[in-house]
């Protein structure tokens, strides 16, 4: 639970802060070197979604076992880790990862990296936690035997 609130919490600033700079996102975005502008633009607006409904939903429900939102944070820590982890790898100079839009700006460096793992790593936590939460009808082997009638007396 504390996981989640913490998460929601982050999410929910890089949101904020993406949203509040939006016109200047899809910029940022092509920088990392994948995308181009249009596609920039719709991947910004991805972002900001997932982030905007994981926060909320974090926030909202941190008792939540709902796979929804951990499936969406994974996503968006996956696609952060990959931008920052390839534009490290080949060289890129980034002023700001674009992480917090223009407010918090910093420059991709191996901390970002640093970040981006830990990103990854609660995502396997919470993916983990539900998981564990959640039966599983294929391999929960607990009775399903039907009731068996009570006597009338």
């Amino acid at each position: 639970m504390i996981l989640r609130i913490v998460v929601g919490t982050v999410l929910a600033a890089m949101a904020l802060g993406q949203l509040a700079s939006f016109d200047a996102m899809p910029a940022i975005l092509t920088t990392y070197g994948l995308t181009s502008e249009a596609a920039s633009t719709a991947l910004a607006m991805a972002l900001v979604g997932a982030e905007a409904v994981t926060a909320g939903w974090f926030l909202a429900r941190p008792r939540s076992r709902a796979i929804t939102p951990v499936r969406l944070y994974a996503g968006v820590a996956v696609v952060w880790s990959v931008l920052a982890a390839q534009a490290f790898a080949r060289g890129l100079d980034l002023d700001n990862c674009g992480c917090f839009g223009t407010y918090l700006a910093q420059p991709l460096r191996w901390y970002v990296l640093v970040e981006d793992a830990l990103m990854l790593l609660y995502a396997w936590l919470l993916w983990r936690a539900v998981r564990r939460a959640r039966p599983d009808p294929l391999t929960d082997r607990t009775s399903t035997a039907a009731p068996t009638p009570r006597e009338n007396h």
